[in-house]
C-alpha cells in the first residue's frame, strides 16, 4: 500500500516519547501549537503476560482524543512489542476502536528494552521483526508505519531491513540516522535518509539533529524525504513547527534576535497550557514541577547564561518560584 494519507506531504511531525507524549501533553501541545501536523503517544510496552484490556489502551491514547474526532486525526499510536509479547491482542483492541494509524517502535536504544528483544533489537533479528510486523499487518486495516534507526550494532543489513518492512505491508518509515550503538552520539547521517528514500516506494521520514527551520529546510531538500520527524529538538523548542512555517512564509528569513523575543513569549505560553492539562487530570503541584524540571534540559539553551537560567529552574522548590523565576526572563 503505497497511499498514506494520514499527513500531507512535508508534514512535521512530534515524536513520541516515553514519559512525556502522555494525554495531558499533546492536548497542550495541540491547543497552543496547532502547527504541528501530528503527534504520537509514548509507546505502549505490549506485555508478554497477563490481560490485555480496552481501557489499558484507551488510557494510553488518552480518552478525551478519542471522542474528539479532530483531535484523533492528529494523533498516533505508537507500540513497542516483541515476538513473544501479546501483539495480536493488542492489535485486535487497536482495530476495534478504529485506529487510524498504528507506529511499530524499532528505535528504542534501551539496554532494558533491547535485552528482552524489542525496539532497535528486532532489526537485528529479521525473523523475529518478519513475525511482529505479519502479525500487525494482518489484524489492523488503519495505516501503519515503524520508526527505525540505520541498524543495530552497525549498518550492515541497512537495505535489507528497509526492503522486509516495505514488503510487509508498511505504509511509511520513519528513519532516525543513527545506529542504537550510536544513542544520541555524534551528528545523525542524512545520508541514511536520501538512500532509504531511493530505496523505498513509500514515504520515508527524516529524524534525527533537525534543530531550526534551515535545518528542517536543508533535510528536505538535501535527502527528498517526505515529512521531518522531532524529538529532542521539539523539547527544547516546541514552536518549533510555527517557526518553521512561519520562516517559509517570510521567504526564507529568520530574526534571531526575534526568535529569542519569542523564546520568552512562548515559553510562557507553553507551561501555561500544560498546567492547566495536567490540573485537569487532577496532578497535584508537586507533581507538575517534577514534570516542568524534566523539561528543563534544553529549554534555555540559546540565553547567554543558560547554565545559572537552567540551574534556578531546577532548583525551584515550589511550582509558585518556578513560575516566577519564567515571568523574570529576559526576552
Amino acid at each position: 500500500m503505497n497511499n498514506f494519507d494520514v499527513f500531507p506531504k512535508k508534514s512535521l511531525l512530534f515524536a513520541p516519547m516515553e514519559g512525556i507524549t502522555d494525554e495531558p501533553y499533546r492536548i497542550a501541545l495541540m491547543k497552543t501549537f496547532p502547527e504541528w501536523d501530528q503527534f504520537f503517544t509514548d509507546f505502549l510496552r505490549v506485555p508478554t503476560v497477563g490481560k490485555i484490556t480496552e481501557k489499558m489502551i484507551i488510557e494510553h491514547y488518552g480518552e478525551r482524543i478519542l471522542n474528539n474526532p479532530e483531535w484523533r486525526k492528529k494523533n498516533s499510536f505508537q507500540i513497542l512489542t516483541t515476538e513473544r509479547a501479546q501483539t495480536q491482542a493488542v492489535v485486535e483492541i487497536l482495530e476495534s476502536l478504529k485506529m487510524d494509524h498504528l507506529d511499530l517502535n524499532l528505535g528504542c536504544p534501551s539496554k532494558k528494552v533491547n535485552s528482552h528483544h524489542g525496539g532497535a533489537y528486532l532489526l537485528s533479528n529479521h525473523i523475529a521483526l518478519k513475525k511482529v510486523l505479519k502479525i500487525i499487518r494482518e489484524n489492523f486495516s488503519g495505516h501503519f508505519s515503524v520508526k527505525m534507526r540505520i541498524g543495530y550494532r552497525d549498518d550492515s543489513n541497512f537495505s535489507d531491513t528497509l526492503k522486509l518492512i516495505q514488503d510487509e505491508g508498511v505504509e511509511a518509515i520513519t528513519l532516525h540516522a543513527r545506529t542504537r550503538d550510536q544513542l544520541y552520539k555524534g551528528v545523525a547521517d542524512w545520508s541514511y535518509i536520501k538512500k532509504a528514500v531511493e530505496e523505498v516506494k513509500v514515504p520515508l521520514i527524516g529524524n534525527g539533529d533537525i534543530w531550526n527551520a534551515d535545518d528542517i529546510e536543508k533535510v528536505f531538500k538535501d535527502t527528498g524525504c517526505h515529512s521531518v520527524m522531532f524529538g529532542r529538538s521539539a523539547l527544547k523548542t516546541p514552536w518549533l513547527a510555527k517557526i518553521y512555517k512561519d520562516y517559509i512564509e517570510d521567504g526564507g528569513h529568520i530574526d534571531e534576535t526575534y526568535l529569542l523575543y519569542e523564546r520568552k513569549k512562548y515559553l510562557e505560553l507553553y507551561f501555561e497550557a500544560l498546567m492547566f492539562e495536567y490540573r485537569q487530570i487532577g496532578w497535584p503541584e508537586n507533581l507538575i514541577l517534577k514534570r516542568f524540571k524534566s523539561f528543563s534540559r534544553n529549554l534555555y539553551d540559546d540565553y547567554e547564561d543558560f547554565e545559572a537560567i537552567r540551574g534556578s529552574f531546577l532548583r525551584s522548590e515550589s511550582l509558585g518560584q518556578y513560575l516566577d523565576f519564567l515571568y523574570a526572563l529576559k526576552g
